[in-house]
């Protein structure tokens, strides 16, 4: 991520190797200033991207947005729509700090593929060497791999255990009761979704490097990528200068507290950050920053180890678009019309997230969103639309109302997936 990337209304611009020498060691790698440039061809009409956003704004549910687009590996477009909080005038803007709930696990994916390229540790060696409270059903902990957890291959049926940790019980208390619990399969044989189970992942990174997960993730991830933003607590988001609040209901929603239920699985659903670092996060899904990131560590989370039949037929309405879909470690894999797509989406309540990218063209999508609305799932599909020339369709349904009034991806209000 050498030189001047266009970010839309924004300069991305890396620090010279002698000033970065002379900052602090926690100094973010980009400064950011004001300024306008082309950033040659595109695919990507965003004068009517950004049209379309605002008429998605109009939209009674809807109350902060933020968008950012990266095409050909460079940051073409971010924008921040709506406000903080409904009613105050306090508008979003790309700095703002949103939840990024089960994008989150994709941080945890990359975080424990990082440490397997290093030689800390290996992906296919029994979970339970490396996590100290998960346990499963007849002793299925010594037989799951690491890799087997990032992909939701425990052989537990999906969201075990959500409901106690969102009643507040202790997350490392229910993953040892997950013994008690029924399989549904053996280990690495069916994949179903979680949360409580999946945040073993944070203990397997605190075993491994001897720090805590968010600290492990801020110095080998966050830092190095120059992602000012990011953190893992309720209260790094509360006191940030912008951040948004969370909005609950159908038309006119209204805020509510920011839940902690969340935030005790870190690796499941812990991460805040703006639209800047998500975008920034993005690019190195890409390849762009293999020093922090490299082909070896990407290869492993980008590659699929599950069909997810489950996740297609929730996506029925875009099939034709998406007609199969896999999980990598932490990412979900789709064929989009032809081309091999990567992404996620996350919900926790009152907050939405989607990232969706081509790793070949370097080129997808990110956005952040505190409403349960599901119109801006459809967003995805029109930004990928134009960068393979497929024909418009209106998948965020501001203008007949369909597709995007179901959520391409529906969450529970309280959980996170």
């Amino acid at each position: 991520m050498a030189g001047l990337v266009w970010a839309g209304s924004l300069w991305l611009t890396e620090t010279p190797p002698a000033q970065a020498n002379a900052k602090a060691k926690a100094a973010p790698q980009f400064e950011i200033s004001v300024g306008e440039a082309t950033a040659g061809p595109s695919n990507v009409d965003y004068a009517r991207l950004d049209a379309r956003l605002q008429r998605l704004m109009m939209e009674p549910n809807m109350v902060g947005l933020a968008v950012a687009v990266v095409e050909n590996g460079q940051i073409r477009f971010a924008k921040g729509y709506g406000e903080t909080v409904a009613g105050s005038n306090d508008p979003v803007t790309t700095s703002t700090i949103f939840r990024w709930a089960s994008l989150s696990k994709g941080v945890a994916g990359d975080m424990v593929a990082v440490l397997a390229d290093r030689n800390r540790l290996s992906l296919y060696e029994p979970v339970a060497r490396y996590s100290s409270t998960l346990r499963l059903p007849a002793g299925n902990e010594a037989r799951a791999t690491v890799a087997d957890l990032l992909s939701h291959r425990l052989g537990l049926f999906a969201h075990a255990q959500d409901a106690k940790l969102e009643d507040g019980e202790d997350p490392r208390m229910l993953r040892a009761g997950l013994s008690t619990l029924n399989s549904i399969c053996a280990p690495g044989e069916c994949h179903a979704y979680q949360n409580v189970a999946y945040d073993a992942a944070s203990e397997i990174v605190e075993r491994v490097t001897g720090r805590p997960y968010a600290q492990a993730v801020q110095e080998n991830l966050f830092r190095p990528l120059g992602m000012r933003t990011a953190s893992m607590s309720r209260a790094e988001l509360v006191n940030a200068p912008s951040w948004a609040r969370p909005h609950v209901g159908g038309r006119g929603s209204q805020p509510v507290e920011v839940t902690e239920s969340y935030y005790r699985v870190p690796a499941a659903g812990g991460v805040n950050g703006s639209i800047e670092d998500l975008a920034m996060w993005m690019l190195a899904q890409t390849g762009s920053a293999p020093d922090v990131l490299s082909p070896r560590a990407l290869e492993a989370v980008q590659t699929a180890h599950a069909n997810t039949p489950g996740e297609t037929r929730r996506r029925r309405k875009f099939q034709e678009r998406t007609s199969t879909s896999a999980y990598g470690l932490g990412w979900r894999i789709f064929d989009y019309a032809g081309n091999r797509v990567v992404g996620h989406h996350g919900g926790v309540r009152g907050y939405r997230s989607m990232i969706l990218f081509d790793p070949v063209r370097k080129t997808g999508v990110v956005a952040l969103w505190n409403s349960s609305a599901g119109a801006p799932n459809g967003l995805e599909y029109e930004v990928m639309d134009m960068v393979y020339r497929l024909p418009f369709r209106d998948w965020m349904g501001v203008d007949d109302g369909a597709p995007g009034e179901e959520a391409a991806h529906p969450e529970n209000e309280g959980g996170t997936s």
